[in-house]
């Protein structure tokens, strides 16, 4: 129970010799007084020492600064900014916290949220092992607000993978089915290394239509078609902490955001053509799909096009829309549009062993020139312009936006190059050497992006569209952040 329940909970006991507040806790532990008593610190830089400073290391962390240059411009030890990065980290996940607890009761209309995963690259530590780790983080971003939910990585700081090993063999975990193992979540050494053997990357075939049927055919050949993990003999489990199995985190991230958007109205879920991401979103929405509150839609991209072929391809579709427009008069662009795509509709194609309905777009954009829609969630019950306005509507420019903003603004998550003398082997000066400076950059950034950042015509932050605030909010107000 926090402290502020009252006096029914706590009372007064005192104050430390910092000044801060301390409590008598007045429950009771099987019948007796617990009578424990605590303190809650008045200010979050309890103990700090160089406060002015913060400020201006939160703004060099999410403005691409690198961790050296900072220490070098505000000349301070490279400890101190780790630790400041530790601080600020808290204080994010404090204030994300409190605004982010009314969420699951906000009545919220509509909301159409775009969900794809990004990979990062964890520099090698020693000479005489250079293989990279890679870690893999989801992300779910309002098409609408641009407000970013949740971004988890598949990774878990707090286990020692000697101590887990070792516990795995005492136990004979490795030799019992994956799902019944104590430790099925994680990845051990021999599952990474047979997994590694097992490995075959899919392939390129030049087509948008070729790549969604080389996806499916990928996934036939898993043992496990929800498991999309896929080991190279370049790649090493992190030295520190322990490399959770993507599935799980996906199940994780959609049970999360079942919870947190438990009160919206109606749900809409563009997803990457993922096997994984697609089990996780139908198995935590079940409920909502059959009572028709969530719908979620397979989004396919072509990204491999060069500026010329997306230019071909947006004066092709604009023609054909042009052509619609003069044989109907009294239709716009939009509703030209939503006409083309209610006969691709009726001439989906089928794709991959299970034959799934794809739609090919007719409008080309630049940020998405080539566009397939699967309608995974599709129970044959919508009349034809409602699904053609909700295929319409699918797109992963929400999710795709912020990644772009992530490898911008932060120096550590840069996309790192390879190069033909490495033989697939990458190394970056600015890359983290540990995947738990990962995650807290990622929880860094989603804060600043979702409550501080302004942008769009109507100049607001994600959190003011959605209406978990009625203005941008200050750096100074999350780093002295001490709760409601």
């Amino acid at each position: 129970m926090p402290v502020s329940s009252g006096k029914a909970f706590y009372s007064a006991f005192g104050v430390t010799s910092t000044g801060s507040q301390r409590y008598l806790c007045k429950g009771t532990v099987d019948g007796k007084p617990c009578g424990k008593t605590f303190s809650v610190t008045s200010k979050s830089t309890s103990r700090q020492r160089l406060t002015h400073k913060n400020k201006s290391i939160f703004k060099l962390i999410v403005n691409k600064v690198p961790v050296r240059r900072i220490a070098e411009i505000e000349e301070i030890a490279l400890q101190t900014v780790y630790d400041k990065i530790d601080f600020i980290h808290r204080q994010c996940l404090a204030f994300a916290s409190e605004r982010e607890s009314k969420l699951p009761d906000m009545p919220i209309r509509r909301l159409y949220i775009s969900v794809d995963r990004q990979d990062y690259v964890i520099n090698w530590s020693r000479r005489d092992d250079r293989r990279n780790t890679m870690v893999s983080a989801v992300a779910s971003a309002d098409n609408t607000s641009q407000y970013i939910f949740a971004m988890h990585l598949n990774f878990d700081p707090r286990l020692d993978p000697e101590t887990i090993e070792e516990d795995a063999k005492q136990i004979a975990d490795i030799h019992l089915p994956t799902p019944h193992r104590k430790y099925a979540r994680l990845w051990m050494a021999s599952d990474y290394l047979a997994s590694m053997a097992a490995s075959k990357k899919s392939k390129t075939s030049g087509s948008l239509e070729g790549d969604i049927a080389a996806t499916y055919s990928s996934s036939e050949k898993r043992e496990d078609v929800e498991i999309s993990d896929e080991p190279t003999k370049d790649e090493k489990l992190p030295d520190r902490g322990m490399q959770t199995h993507s599935e799980y985190t996906l199940y994780g991230h959609f049970l999360y955001l079942r919870h947190l958007l438990a009160s919206v109205e109606k749900l809409r879920f563009f997803l990457d053509q993922d096997s994984g991401m697609r089990a996780a979103c139908l198995a935590a929405f079940q409920e909502g799909i059959k009572s028709r509150r969530v719908d979620a839609f397979y989004v396919r991209i072509n990204k491999m096009m060069t500026v010329d072929q997306k230019r071909r391809l947006i004066n092709e579709s604009n023609r054909a829309i042009a052509k619609v427009m003069k044989e109907n008069p009294t239709l716009n662009k939009r509703e030209a549009v939503l006409m083309l795509l209610r006969q691709r509709i009726q001439q989906a194609k089928l794709i991959g062993k299970w034959k799934d309905r794809w739609v090919f777009h007719p409008l080309a954009t630049m940020n998405e020139p080539e566009k397939a829609l699967c309608h995974l969630t599709d129970l044959g019950d919508l009349e034809p312009d409602h699904a053609a306005w909700l295929y319409n509507r699918a797109s992963l420019h929400g999710v795709d936006s912020y990644f772009n903003r992530v490898r911008r603004r932060q120096s550590l998550l840069e996309r790192s190059i390879s190069s033909q003398s490495n033989t697939g082997r990458v190394w970056s000066g600015y890359a983290p050497y540990s995947p738990n400076q990962v995650q807290k950059l990622l929880d860094i950034l989603r804060v600043v992006q979702n409550y501080v950042l302004k942008g769009g015509k109507d100049k607001k932050t994600p959190a003011m569209r959605l209406g978990l605030a009625k203005g941008p909010v200050k750096y100074e107000d999350i780093l002295y952040f001490t709760g409601p």
